[in-house]
């Protein structure tokens, strides 16, 4: 998938706003001791205009809670862009005083960089003279690259879980980072949309090749029993899903050249990925309905 289709602020709006006390206690917990999450509403978007530089902003996420007893808003930026800005601290600025003229209450802002580039990114706006210092606004930070991936695997936290597709790995960690990601995930034992959210976002930024994909399977069978077989459920599962796309596109496709042809090929192709991937003769016809004659010729 090329960076240009990813919608990333969608992606990260939809995690925070569905986890967004988690986020807090994963990475502030002295902040999430200050909130009340019973007072806890998402505004609708905001647009701020830079009339400067002829530029329109979006928000991505403003949240009305109670700090300590008293109204407030906690406005949270999401960074995706890996060049270095060096007015990114300035357009923080600019956000929470356009958002303080607006709605006059205490406004708590977080900036999160998710890009992959390792940097020292800026906290802070400051305008001082030699003899006094005009403003010194400062904001929380989170950068997710420099974080250490195996370190958040302690906690069972789904933010934590999602966030380890972009945090500080290396490509021969990939097999292991989603491993980890799974096992988080049968920890958690979330519904079935929260499940699917967290998945689609790690799925988006951490994708393996099918070479990696038997890696992983033959990692997982090493786990003790019990966990192993709630791993491999979990895999099938969205491996099932995955099928069962593949077969409303056969379908869509037979529609106009037959939809028992097109529901066939869409079962061929799907066996075909799925042995690509290690799953056994026996799984895939469990799962396809193809007869196993028809499943062992598909085997390169």
């Amino acid at each position: 998938m090329s960076e240009t289709r990813i919608d990333h602020d969608r992606l990260f709006k939809e995690l925070l706003s569905t986890f967004f006390e988690e986020f807090v206690l994963l990475f502030f917990p002295h902040v999430h001791e200050q909130i009340d999450f019973h007072y806890l509403s998402f505004l609708s978007e905001e647009v701020l205009t830079d009339v400067t530089a002829g530029e329109k902003h979006r928000v991505d996420l403003l949240v009305e809670t109670k700090l300590r007893g008293e109204d407030g808003l906690i406005v949270v930026h999401i960074e995706h862009q890996s060049y270095i800005q060096s007015s990114f601290s300035e357009r923080m600025f600019i956000y929470f005083s356009r958002l303080f003229q607006k709605h006059r209450r205490r406004i708590l802002p977080i900036a999160i960089f998710s890009y992959d580039a390792i940097r020292n990114e800026p906290s802070s706006f400051t305008v001082s003279f030699p003899f006094l210092t005009v403003l010194d606004f400062r904001f929380l930070t989170v950068e997710l690259s420099k974080l250490p991936w195996r370190t958040y695997i302690r906690h069972d936290n789904p933010v934590a879980a999602a966030l380890l597709s972009k945090m500080g790995y290396n490509e021969e960690e990939k097999v292991e980072v989603k491993k980890e990601f799974l096992r988080m995930l049968t920890r958690l034992e979330l519904d079935e949309a929260k499940q699917r959210l967290l998945f689609g976002f790690f799925e988006t930024y951490l994708r393996l090749s099918e070479e990696e994909e038997v890696r992983l399977r033959d990692e997982v069978k090493t786990m003790e029993e019990k966990e192993a077989a709630k791993v491999m459920e979990l895999i099938v599962s969205y491996e099932q899903k995955g099928m069962e796309k593949g077969m409303e596109k056969g379908m869509e496709k037979g529609m106009e050249k037959g939809m028992e042809k097109g529901m066939e090929k869409a079962k061929l192709d799907v066996a075909k990925r799925m042995l690509a991937k290690g799953f056994d003769a026996d799984t895939i016809h469990e799962l396809t309905g193809l007869p196993l004659e028809t499943i062992e010729q598909l085997k390169p």
